[in-house]
């Protein structure tokens, strides 16, 4: 894929007796969305403001498409976008004119008026910023970040408080700016949009990367998975286990609905059903199902408050 969009080696940054990041490595390829995900205190924010330019690291090297964040912000900054969770517009400004005025920066914009529309802010163009609603200004602030068709765009929990139709249109900006070559690093405390938005979840604790991968790697990896099916009442699962791969159990932990686990492929999806065909049960309701990645991040993380 060539040099990579965001390139972070042994990255470290403390605050007085306090280590934020200890250590981090992360790569970014071109046109792909990272996930960051770690609890709240892990580093992540620091790691990314870093790679923004508004901090200094202590030692580790950054490069932001090929530059330093801070010693070529004047170079990186007009081909980076940023969104910020709070903040970033002028209270008395009127949404549609913030989003112009930036769009006036910008060699070639998206059209801020079609951008508007399609994060649902039309009927609100001409509001104040300082009058819209928390959702609202949250989608304003993905507008302003995207609307300069940067190359590049860091997202900080780009849905946090939307509802469930907001937070699918952010999720079609993500996908389009993905599709239109655009690399997108995202932070966020929603493991479902990790994994629907992801090429990439890097996993932070304590400063420190403790796992990488796709969200399909991250959640297979190391994981059995579950085949569950309903049938009649006491079929024999000692029997069943028995006709299985070696290391898969089976069990019915309630009357008619049986439980295999182990690793779960096709082979073992036709052993369960011709084990039950040769004795003329109708398996029903026949499912997979494998750990979701907040299972993942809760088993490496641990699930303590922070």
């Amino acid at each position: 894929m060539g040099e990579p969009a965001v390139e972070v080696c042994d990255l470290v940054k403390r605050y007085g007796a306090t280590t934020a990041v200890a250590g981090l490595s992360l790569s970014v390829e071109p046109a792909t969305v990272l996930a960051l995900l770690g609890p709240n205190g892990a580093g992540k924010t620091t790691t990314v403001e870093i790679c923004e330019g508004y901090r200094r690291p202590d030692s580790g090297t950054v490069r932001v498409l090929g530059l330093d964040p801070v010693h070529d912000a004047r170079e990186l900054r007009p081909r980076v976008g940023v969104m910020l969770q709070g903040g970033g517009g002028y209270p008395g400004a009127r949404a549609g004119e913030l989003l112009r005025l930036l769009a006036s920066y910008a060699a070639r914009p998206l059209d801020p008026a079609a951008l508007l529309d399609r994060l649902g802010l039309t009927a609100v163009a001409r509001t104040p910023y300082k009058r819209l609603s928390g959702g609202q200004r949250q989608r304003l602030s993905l507008a302003m970040a995207v609307v300069a068709r940067p190359e590049l765009v860091f997202l900080d929990e780009p849905t946090a408080g939307l509802d469930p139709q907001a937070r699918h249109a952010t999720w079609e900006v993500v996908h389009r700016l993905r599709a239109d070559g655009v690399t997108v690093v995202l932070t966020t405390h929603h493991m479902d949009e990790a994994e629907r938005l992801a090429d990439t979840v890097v996993v932070v604790d304590s400063g420190r990367v403790v796992a990488t991968g796709s969200p399909a790697e991250l959640t297979r990896g190391g994981a059995e998975g579950q085949l569950r099916f309903s049938a009649e009442p006491g079929l024999d699962v000692v029997a069943l286990a028995a006709a299985l791969p070696a290391g898969v159990r089976a069990s019915e932990p309630r009357p008619g609905s049986y439980l295999v686990e182990g690793e779960v492929d096709p082979y073992l999806l036709a052993a369960v059903t011709a084990w039950c065909a040769a004795r003329g049960v109708l398996a029903g309701d026949l499912r997979v199902e494998r750990r979701s990645l907040e299972d993942v991040f809760l088993e490496l993380t641990g699930r303590d408050l922070r």
